[in-house]
């Protein structure tokens, strides 16, 4: 339910059909890296907190096929689906998340604290609210220097509870910041229910108090995801301002690796994982003649032999040398 007007049916933007592929193919790329993921853990390859993003593969495959390059996101830890999605590198990715020198960050970050600027991934938190106001740095940057770049603030709905929500929502529309707040609504807030910690029933209607346009999707829907994403962008790109969009969604696994989700019934988590958006939107490019069996199965097995690919790139990869430990740390003689 919108708490402005957004296009809707005929007159919403469309992704035309290569659009729909390449859509499919990062939420592709993000299921099989989150299983990827899930099983080195349990082989134990690799000992790291992780959060897995099962069940949000649309939100960020959607709204990055609406960016250029140099556009920017900042993102939270559970964010990988959004760097992903944004394009950071498979190998520099994984090899950040085994803590090697090859890395994004050098091994220095690990999987809460992936950066890859060159890909517009500029920021990944572990304080929970702090996407926001540096997104408004962000858009405050692109506004001065008139690039027309817009910057995605990537959130979960327990955030939307945080001070820096609503400093961030006020400032970007007292500037009209070319900045879009994207809260991911997955229901649970670590461990608390939604409606146990949030007195508003919509994230969205928060919007009308800050006097920017606030619209709650279904984020596991890609084409009303695309939509929404797409018009919001582009008002951002022309001058007008912030949106702040709820996209609804359902995580699939615990807050955090391990976690046994006793706060999910599981009449709900089997119901979420019964429409697993993924393979839903599969059958619906099929069945509309958008792709075929063979043209998606070749696309999913050369996905799986890039992950592959990068996590023993990943695993044969040095840690960082003892001269690291400074290094980024403070300033160096001679460099400007």
């Amino acid at each position: 339910m919108a708490t402005t007007s957004f296009a809707t049916g005929a007159n919403a933007a469309q992704p035309d059909a290569a659009t729909q592929i390449e859509i499919y193919r990062r939420m592709n790329l993000i299921m099989q890296n989150d299983e990827a993921s899930r099983k080195i853990i349990r082989s134990g390859r690799l000992m790291m907190p992780y959060y897995s993003q099962r069940g949000q593969e649309v939100i960020p495959s959607a709204i990055s096929v609406n960016l250029n390059d140099d556009d920017k996101i900042c993102t939270i830890y559970r964010g990988i689906h959004d760097m992903l999605a944004k394009g950071v590198p498979l190998r520099a990715l994984w090899a950040e998340i085994a803590g090697k020198v090859t890395g994004t960050c050098k091994g220095k970050g690990g999987p809460m604290h992936i950066t890859h600027p060159a890909s517009g991934a500029i920021l990944t938190t572990g304080i929970v609210g702090s996407s926001m106001p540096i997104a408004n740095g962000l858009a405050w940057a692109a506004k001065l220097d008139k690039t027309r770049q817009v910057t995605i603030a990537n959130f979960g709905d327990g955030a939307s509870n945080i001070g820096a929500f609503h400093e961030s929502l006020n400032l970007a529309s007292l500037w009209k910041l070319p900045v879009i707040f994207v809260c991911q609504n997955n229901r649970f807030a670590e461990h608390t229910r939604y409606e146990n910690g949030t007195s508003v029933d919509q994230i969205s209607k928060r919007a009308a108090g800050y006097g920017m346009p606030g619209i709650t999707v279904d984020g596991n829907d890609p084409y009303e995801m695309y939509a929404v994403a797409n018009e919001a962008i582009n008002r951002a790109r022309d001058g007008e301002g912030p949106t702040l969009i709820e996209a609804m969604t359902f995580r699939f696994f615990g807050h955090v690796f391990g976690d046994d989700d006793f706060y999910m019934t599981k009449e709900e988590k089997s119901a979420a994982m019964a429409a697993d958006p993924v393979p839903l939107y599969r059958a619906k490019l099929i069945a509309n003649g958008v792709a075929t069996e063979e043209t998606l199965a070749a696309l999913e097995t050369d996905i799986a032999a890039q992950i592959a690919d990068a996590i023993e790139f990943a695993l044969a990869s040095a840690p960082p040398p003892l001269e690291e430990l400074t290094r980024d740390v403070y300033a160096e003689q001679g460099v400007a």
